[in-house]
């Protein structure tokens, strides 16, 4: 029996298929998964068994009993830890919980955006952020990084042509602390450079924290948000990175009159209850101890992976040791085309995210490659890289190195 025809009746504009999910790769380099084994499984079953025993009644009701901002609790543990270590001063009612940091994405465009407008935004950057811009037809202007982070004089020159042009960008987006995809911090006076440009211009700033927990040494400048004295600055971070991805649990920080735009648009009747309980038990005696922990695992796993590609790739790979995060960004050689070494690599059984993917310059992309190191073993990171040195050679010729000695060609 054939089945109904539904292609007609599709909505246009709509994004391209979704494509089956068939497992993981044997070699999963890609997304922004975790390190499974530093999950604090046993304490977070302790948190949803005693606060579900304590305030399991609340989930008759949506909202339990805190109103659509989410858990206070949960909300009361972030005012308090924002303040502490991003020196963020905010009540529990500046902050909206939402289902990861990108429902927070969405609900930021959502009141600020309209087809056709411009924002400022990393030249490379969350792929999440560039392909929402590109599905709601906002242009994104790419501003250059160095190992600090954004360029003041290009983010300045910038501003410049588009005020020459008569154009007022609608935010910077900007993740300033642990970079996405470089693993960089913008440095304290850097920051308050962009604030003073933000200014002059009448330019918001979108600021995405959801990789800060994530530092090595543990220190970071102070927020964006907290360096505001004029109110001009939407922050949003997320527990999947500090805790696990799968839970689903971010948030908003801004001004009461801008949650309350955001709350007329988030339509899913409130984000996950559970979740947000059993964060908002852990957190407050958990949290300080369980990032350190994580953080240390991290860094181990991103030096196996230098390692790895030293020893596989020699000078062919290129890249800068990270301050943080679960992301390595990776320069080859120009004659390599991460896109085209994404399907051989794949069907090897490696899975890598193409540059071109996590940039506004697709040229500058081109031979790049972000691994992600946080979830694959010690073991798989290093068969891994062998297999995808095997799978770039036979492709591109590259790498020529072998162990950093030469290969002799017969």
């Amino acid at each position: 029996m054939s089945s109904f025809d539904f292609a007609p009746l599709l909505a246009a504009g709509l994004p391209p298929p979704a494509v089956k999910w068939t497992g993981f790769a044997k070699y999963n380099f890609t997304g922004g998964h975790n390190d499974a084994d530093r999950v604090p499984v046993d304490a977070l079953v302790k948190a949803a068994n005693d606060v579900l025993t304590r305030e399991g009644r609340t989930l008759a009701t949506y909202g339990l009993s805190s109103g659509p901002q989410g858990y206070r609790p949960l909300r009361e543990f972030l005012a308090q830890k924002l303040k502490r270590t991003a020196g963020i001063s905010c009540a529990a009612d500046e902050i909206l919980i939402t289902s990861g940091s990108l429902q927070a994405l969405d609900l930021v465009n959502g009141i600020l955006l309209n087809r056709g407008d411009t924002v400022i935004i990393e030249q490379e950057t969350y792929q999440g952020a560039l392909t929402r811009l590109a599905r709601l037809g906002v242009h994104a202007v790419g501003i250059a990084l160095d190992g600090e982070g954004m360029r003041m004089d290009a983010l300045a020159a910038a501003l410049d042509e588009l005020k020459r042009r008569g154009v007022r960008p609608k935010y910077i987006y900007t993740i300033p602390t642990v970079q996405n995809p470089t693993g960089t911090i913008l440095g304290e006076a850097r920051r308050h450079e962009m604030m003073r440009l933000a200014g002059e211009h009448g330019v918001p700033i979108f600021e995405d924290d959801c990789y800060a927990d994530l530092i090595w040494d543990g220190r970071r400048p102070p927020a964006l948000h907290a360096m505001s004295n004029h109110g001009g600055v939407i922050h949003i971070g997320s527990f999947s990175k500090s805790i696990a991805p799968a839970l689903r649990v971010g948030y908003i920080v801004a001004e009461w009159e801008l949650l309350a735009r955001m709350l007329a648009l988030k339509t899913d009747a409130g984000s996950g209850a559970l979740e947000q309980m059993m964060l908002g038990e852990f957190c407050p005696a958990q949290f300080d101890v369980h990032v350190p922990e994580l953080t240390r695992g991290l860094r181990k796993k991103l030096e196996t992976l230098m390692d790895a590609l030293n020893e596989q790739f020699g000078t062919a790979a290129e890249f800068a040791d990270p301050k943080g995060g679960i992301f390595l960004w990776v320069k080859l050689p120009d004659e390599v085309d991460t896109l085209k070494l994404f399907a051989p690599a794949l069907a090897a059984g490696v899975a890598i995210n193409p540059g071109p993917e996590w940039t506004t310059d697709k040229t500058y992309g081109k031979s790049r490659a972000r691994l992600c190191f946080a979830n694959p073993s010690h073991e798989a990171i290093r068969a891994g890289i062998a297999t995808l040195a095997e799978v770039c050679r036979r492709e591109f010729g590259v790498p020529n190195r072998i162990a950093n000695v030469e290969r002799v060609h017969a």
